[in-house]
């Protein structure tokens, strides 16, 4: 078939990415569909590729290392070859037919200009070419961009092949622009989709897109009206000085808007149909010529916020529970595999048992391009089931002895099926039977699911029962330190990490390892050193018991467990290693208040009274233990997936084992391997998916899921404090601010310092036995972490929403856990 070396910008569009790159098909597609586009050719990606064929161009790239080729080797390749006199030829014929005289010369990579990729700049563009010599050469300028530092590294950071790009060139006549700028169809700063945003700078938009002007700054409704403007600060200049040059603002403006209303609300019509006719907002370059609009480029806008959220009184209370859970945006697997079929699935069962049914994953996680933009706090909606619930409720805590929960069948089954899945060899299974193993456990979740929908109940009636009591004993403030000194396995296991603190304090070798050592390299001395075997297999064992629970969340199945991240529990041990902080015991204090109280010296009232702690403490045991057996089934889950990743890394597919979590679970369960190695189909299908999904999660990396200022907008603090949140375990401390972000980080924690978190699980536990008081952004009086510190004796505050943001390590503070008050050491 005759390569196809260039064409008319009309013959082009959606269907020809390969030929015409991004660029040229974006503005063929418009001038197809009527948009006022300059006319132009395309110089297509065959002739690019028939180029590095004829001149060796290509073998030399081939020769290269694909992760560091030298782009200037290759650059300089191009400036000593002669181009093809056919081609030469071809493209001469093409800018006759335009009519000779000033085009414009745009590279049009073939990864440019799509969603998660704009390349904005990366390649070369020539403005105001004349002559058909200067437009060849032109040509052969943007082929060697693609080579470039910036568009190596660029591709580089998002994981694109090299040896994938190839690039096209588009020829198009000048546009003598009175006026020219940027149109974005969204708000790029706030994510607004109810505004557009326009940039306006006398003279070619090539200054404005490339920073060199202080342009006219419109941002406009839907309709083109104006909402605000700012005028433009003329052009930045470099002036020459004794120092080596010196940035001036030239040509400063008028104030009055440059642009008419008639030529904005016509640009807001153009940028509409574009939005429209893509599918998603549009960055748009534009001339204004003669009273004329030219539209120049248009590609999708990248690193776009989410439409903001507008929360109602619902939502900003039970926001901040769900943002706990959400810290980390959840991969494609995530949200399709253990969240749809796992844990979310477990709350939605668990609601609709009482007849309240919560959004689907979906519209609590929506997503763009397979990527989850943002965190919709869902409104939980009431149905006619929900009247009868407290006969539910009371049914079931009559049947269900919330003291025999662990003997109950299903929960031995539970445990059973979890050892299968444990025991269960994966090297050797076809594909689907490795995916089968995902879903076999998500299926023994659902024995969890069971068990909580049948003996929560038992957790509401004690806590009801305890807290009526208390209420007509007039000490109804003393139920969150009476409910705190519930045995769990959570507790079990911060006893169990303070045995391993001991061991290591009783070694002077192994104390000094801790001392001098942090994550990797202390994980190598702690499993390979002969001196430590006696530690090594008590940290074994404790792995073994406890190495199920998650470091980040429960929600997220691509968060490692202790046991996957070893140097995370090795951390905690060192946080450990000091003396622990004097500590308030708050239950005990509670319960003897509890105990003076005179109605108490009835033996009747007392043995009812009492036995209402017991359950209600009974109950928040099994909140805490079910917890932790629910996240028995992420093993062998992840395990699966490792198994998963590791074959498709070995197809080529994706580059590490981790990208198999850009996959969905539906997508992993459509590839089939026939028993041997995965076909060529596989990679083809699913490496430019990966691709595309892991450079739209990077784009939206310093976005958070939720504005936090949303729930917390109305909170106003007293004179003198630095952050108020809820109070949530009483007392008053004073120490160091230790801001930690993420489970990397436990072992810089020492004894006495206030630990200060953006969320908590039960893994950052351990850190209270340690810690002088503890600040979090998120949670409330009922988190994991408020009961833990209450049973500590430590100060919390719980739900600042700005703690982390606001106090600065090693300021020295004073919190007070009784009014939720967090205050300056040196002032109070």
């Amino acid at each position: 078939m005759t390569q196809k070396m260039t064409g008319p910008l009309g013959d082009f569009g959606s269907a020809d990415l390969a030929a015409a790159g991004g660029k040229g098909t974006a503005l063929g597609e418009l001038l197809r569909h009527g948009f006022p586009v300059p006319p132009g050719f395309v110089v297509t990606t065959d002739a690019y590729r028939s180029l590095l064929t004829v001149t060796g161009i290509g073998a030399a790239l081939d020769g290269m290392d694909q992760n560091m080729p030298d782009g200037g080797a290759l650059r300089a390749l191009f400036t000593h070859f002669v181009m093809p006199a056919a081609l030469r030829a071809e493209i001469g014929a093409a800018y006759a037919a335009l009519g000779g005289g000033a085009v414009a010369v745009r590279s049009s990579a073939t990864a440019e200009d799509l969603p998660g990729a704009a390349f904005a700049g990366q390649q070369d563009t020539f403005l105001n070419v004349v002559g058909e010599e200067a437009v060849a050469e032109s040509v052969v300028d943007c082929w060697a961009s693609l080579w470039t530092d910036r568009a190596i590294a660029y591709r580089q950071r998002r994981g694109i092949d090299p040896r994938e790009v190839t690039i096209a060139v588009v020829v198009q006549k000048m546009v003598p622009a009175d006026f020219a700028g940027v149109l974005f169809t969204a708000n790029p700063v706030t994510g607004e989709r109810g505004e557009m945003v326009v940039d306006a700078s006398p003279g070619l938009g090539e200054a404005v897109v490339s920073g060199r002007v202080t342009p006219e700054h419109y941002v406009l409704d839907r309709a083109g009206r104006t909402r605000s403007f700012g005028p433009g600060g003329g052009e930045v200049v470099i002036s020459p000085d004794a120092g080596g040059g010196t940035m001036e603002q030239a040509g400063s403006r008028s104030p009055d808007p440059a642009l008419s209303e008639a030529n904005l609300r016509e640009l807001a019509d153009l940028g509409r149909r574009a939005q429209e006719h893509f599918g998603r907002p549009q960055d748009v370059e534009w001339a204004l010529a003669g009273g004329r609009i030219h539209i120049l480029q248009s590609r999708p806008m990248t690193a776009l916020p989410p439409q903001p959220l507008r929360l109602n009184a619902v939502q900003r209370r039970i926001g901040p529970f769900f943002v706990e859970m959400f810290q980390e945006r959840p991969y494609p697997l995530d949200v399709s595999g253990w969240m749809e079929q796992g844990i979310l699935a477990m709350l939605h069962r668990m609601a609709g048992s009482v007849g309240v049914r919560f959004p689907g994953v979906g519209e609590l996680l929506p997503e763009e391009d397979g990527v989850v933009l943002q965190l919709v706090p869902p409104v939980p909606r009431l149905t006619l089931r929900t009247l009868a619930a407290p006969l539910t409720l009371a049914r079931r805590a009559r049947q269900f002895d919330m003291a025999g929960w662990k003997n109950d069948p299903r929960f031995v089954a539970f445990l059973e099926q979890v050892d299968r899945l444990n025991r269960r060899e994966l090297e050797g299974l076809r594909w689907s039977e490795v995916v089968g193993v995902a879903r076999e456990s998500f299926a023994t979740m659902r024995g969890v699911t069971e068990l909580r929908s049948s003996y929560m109940p038992g957790i509401f009636l004690p806590m009801l029962r305890l807290r009526l009591m208390l209420l007509l004993l007039g000490r109804l403030k003393l139920a969150p330190a009476l409910v705190a000194g519930a045995e769990t396995m959570t507790s079990r296991a911060n006893r169990a990490l303070d045995q391993l603190a001991a061991m290591v304090r009783a070694d002077p070798g192994l104390a000094g390892a801790f001392a001098s050592n942090d994550g990797p390299a202390l994980l190598q001395l702690v499993e390979k050193d002969p001196a430590y075997a006696a530690f090594r297999e008590a940290f074994t064992g404790f792995l073994r018991e406890y190495g199920n629970r998650e470091t980040v969340s429960v929600v997220l199945s691509s968060s490692p467990t202790w046991s996957d991240a070893p140097e995370v529990v090795l951390g905690l041990v060192k946080a450990l290693l000091g003396q622990r902080p004097a500590a308030a015991d708050q239950t005990g204090a509670a319960l003897a208040a509890l105990k003076r109280h005179p109605l108490l010296r009835f033996g009747s009232v007392r043995r009812q009274v009492l036995a209402a702690v017991d359950d209600a403490r009974a109950g928040m045991a099994f909140r805490e233990d079910s917890h932790f057996y629910a996240t028995k089934v992420i093993p062998p889950m992840r395990r699966a997936y490792r198994e998963l990743g590791r074959r498709l890394a070995a197809a080529g597919v994706i580059d590490t084992v981790g990208d198999v979590h850009h996959l969905r679970f539906e997508e992993l369960e459509a590839i089939t391997d026939d028993g041997g190695a995965l076909p060529a189909s596989v990679r083809q299908l699913y490496r430019p998916l990966v691709q595309a999904r892991a450079a739209k999660r990077r784009e939206l990396e310093g976005i958070p899921l939720l504005d936090t200022a949303l729930l917390f907008r109305n909170r106003r603090s007293a004179e003198g404090v630095l952050v108020s949140g809820s109070p949530a375990s009483r007392g008053r401390a004073e120490g160091p601010v230790r801001i930690i972000r993420g489970p990397h980080e436990f072992g810089r924690l020492s004894s006495g310092d206030v630990l200060v978190c953006p969320y908590t699980n039960p893994s950052w536990t351990p850190l209270f036995q340690r810690a002088a008081a503890v600040v979090v952004d998120m949670g409330g009086l009922g988190s994991h972490a408020a009961i833990v510190a209450r049973e500590y004796g430590i100060p919390a505050v719980m739900g600042t929403g700005t703690g982390t943001g606001i106090l600065a390590e090693g300021q020295r503070v004073v919190v007070d856990g009784s009014a939720g008050t967090v205050v300056s050491a040196a002032t109070d």
